[in-house]
């Protein structure tokens, strides 16, 4: 194949599985078809109005609920080194979007969405149904960030581009063939692992960086950049594949793209389908009655009253959860800390021949898969989630696959992590103690002390539960829940939530005493990697990201990450549903994610380990050879990382 530039436009689908008939307003023109352009489902999204009453309920429940939301000051001027990556004052920008007209309610919505996403917390976030992720919008071309023989790196089409997208697009792949310009029609496999020279006519990392901006989720820039490309990921059913934020998008906003590229012998794909959790519809009215409105998980319940019945059924935030689909009951029993995003966790599939040749080990279970390399020394754990629909199935397994790989003879362990969104706090508790090892790092606990946004409505919470109102002992503001900083249980039961006042960037903020969690539930948590890194020793790598920038290990750190549903059941569960300080019920069929506790620091105990330095040890570059290949890598990095003699532990119950 001659190697040449070429410019490459590919135009955005999207894909739909709804019926109908009638033409008489954009959602009916599209209704009935697979196949839609963005332009077509963005006339859709866009067909309504702003509804006053509608907007005024959103911004209330979104702004009174925020009062639970323990970063907010913090996040209006972060300390470094994250200052130029989160300056974002929420409570200014709903005063703003506010008194602010809009073209429509979709344009209401995305104000409110960019908004949060610029504090770059992938807690908190706040979601619609009604938009996100209606249509999601793929290109043909994800793409990846490879090194050479000569250190050089450069962007390039990832060199197994045409193999997923066939897999996953199936005859709709015709489309962007006949869509190629000129000699490349109906040529798009040529295209996979060509060099990509520009984007849009410019350097192609205007529009890294330009993502980095607004997708969010991740306090660290470069781990922004690094979400722009093609990766992989281990899920419940197996090894699959992330398009990357350039190749998948979540609302029907670019219709095409312009590639300038070396052409390679390779191959691309791209397209943009109808949500797996969207509603079909027939018209405008039909779509906004199916998508928008408020559904019976959207908003919390009063576990008291009579006439509630524990639901079987996932709460409204789970679709955005990036994490498999979990239990209902063991989600409220174990608390979690999940990564949020308006676009699902992918289930496309990685190509077979990039999956481990060696077979995991049998005590592998879902999300957790155990390999023994071929040096026979380095044992594997390929970790895709900290959740999985069996939570005592899940941390029996990761126990026996431990001691299974040192039973073969691993002396040296690598935990592959790769877009792990969160997921059960104590099972990451779990893991690091058994891997540890008992010493003063895992025991008493494995995490880090905390504290709890003491806001007027949340210390009322407190005190109606102090004074028995939650007998059942079913609510997260239970102090039988915590111990104190001594990890003793609190002498008074109104001790553990009396506030400490503290100025941040100007604003007077109140926070529970410090606490950690009650042993039984294991509430108490810190991100793994942390606490194993700055307390243990353990070398921390990342894979990919651009020469030169900064790699931090841990994107987004927390304490316990929930939900407004999750804070409207403490509420009406304590009878203060009608409280002035209480958010109503929303509307619309939204949902609104919050970091519920911050855990203390390690270099600084006394601010929040949210904000502090986590520099990885290793930035391990991607080559043609490696890329999206898991043995390949992580028989790269245990060359890098490990010295001769090191020793793996593991420990038993």
């Amino acid at each position: 194949m001659g190697r040449g530039c070429f410019f490459l436009a590919m135009r955005f689908l999207a894909i739909t599985s709804v019926f109908g008939s009638l033409s008489i307003d954009p959602c009916a023109s599209i209704a009935g078809k697979k196949w839609v352009l963005p332009s077509e489902a963005r006339a859709c999204l866009s067909a309504a109005p702003v509804d006053p009453d509608v907007k005024a309920n959103v911004i209330e429940v979104v702004n009174k609920t925020l009062a639970f939301h323990t970063s907010v000051n913090y996040q209006i001027q972060a300390p470094p080194p994250y200052d130029k990556d989160v300056h974002e004052d929420l409570k200014a920008d709903l005063a703003r979007i506010s008194q602010q007209r809009y073209a429509s309610d979709f344009d209401l919505h995305l104000d409110l969405y960019r908004s949060f996403k610029r504090v770059n917390d992938g807690h908190c976030g706040v979601y619609n149904y009604c938009y996100d992720s209606l249509y999601v919008t793929y290109l043909p071309i994800p793409l990846v960030l490879l090194t050479d023989a000569h250190g050089t790196q450069n962007v390039h089409i990832a060199p197994e581009a045409f193999k997923v997208a066939s897999a996953e697009f199936g005859e709709e792949m015709q489309f962007w063939e006949d869509a190629l310009p000129g000699d490349l029609n109906g040529k798009l496999s040529s295209l996979s692992g060509a060099k990509v020279l520009l984007i849009n006519e410019q350097d192609p990392y205007l529009a890294i960086n330009n993502n980095a901006l607004t997708t969010g989720g991740y306090q660290s820039f470069s781990t922004r950049q690094n979400s722009f490309f093609a990766s992989y990921h281990r899920g419940p059913k197996g090894w699959d594949y992330a398009m990357g934020n350039f190749a998948q998008q979540t609302h029907p906003l670019v219709d095409s793209v312009t590639l300038t590229v070396l052409r390679i012998n390779s191959s691309v794909t791209d397209r943009s389908r109808f949500g797996s959790a969207s509603k079909n519809f027939t018209d405008l009215e039909s779509y906004r009655e199916n998508n928008c409105r408020a559904t019976e998980t959207t908003n919390g319940n009063n576990l008291y009253s009579v006439d509630f019945l524990a639901s079987e059924e996932p709460e409204s935030i789970a679709y955005f959860q990036q994490q498999p689909s979990v239990n209902p009951r063991e989600a409220r029993e174990h608390a979690m800390n999940v990564i949020l995003d308006g676009t699902p966790l992918s289930d496309i599939a990685l190509p077979e021949e990039l999956h481990p040749t060696m077979p995991p080990l049998n005590e592998s279970y879902s999300v957790a898969q155990f390999y023994l390399l071929d040096d026979k020394v380095t044992g594997v754990l390929a970790l895709g989630s900290f959740s999985a629909n069996n939570f005592t199935a899940f941390g029996l397994s990761l126990l026996n696959g431990l001691q299974e790989l040192k039973a073969r003879g691993a002396t040296r362990l690598v935990v592959d992590v790769t877009n792990n969104g969160g997921g059960y706090i104590c099972i990451a508790h779990w893991l690091h103690r058994i891997i540890i090892g008992p010493k003063s790092t895992t025991e008493p606990q494995a995490g880090l002390d905390t504290t709890i946004r003491a806001s007027p409505l949340a210390q009322l919470i407190a005190e109606k539960i102090s004074d028995g109102g939650d007998p059942d002992e079913l609510l997260y503001y239970n102090p039988t829940q915590w111990r104190n900083g001594s990890h003793l249980p609190f002498s008074e039961p109104r001790e553990w939530f009396a506030p400490t006042v503290k100025i941040i960037n100007g604003h007077k903020d109140a926070f529970s005493a410090r606490h950690v969690c009650e042993l039984l539930f294991a509430f108490q948590r810190m991100i793994m990697q942390i606490t194993m890194s700055k307390r243990d020793g353990v070398k921390t790598v990342v894979v990919g990201g651009k020469q030169g920038v900064p790699q931090q290990y841990c994107g987004t750190v927390g304490g316990q990450s929930t939900g407004f549903s999750t804070i409207d059941t403490e509420i009406k569960s304590t009878g203060l549903k009608d409280h002035e300080l209480a958010p109503p019920d929303f509307l619309t069929n939204s949902v609104q994610g919050i970091t519920w506790r911050l855990g203390f620091g390690i270099d600084d105990e006394d601010e929040p380990e949210e904000w502090q330095d986590h520099p990885a040890d290793l930035n391990f570059e991607l080559t043609f050879d490696n890329v999206n290949d898991p043995v390949a890598i992580w028989s790269g990095v245990a060359k890098k990382v490990f010295p001769s003699t090191t020793l793996f532990r593991v420990q038993g119950l």
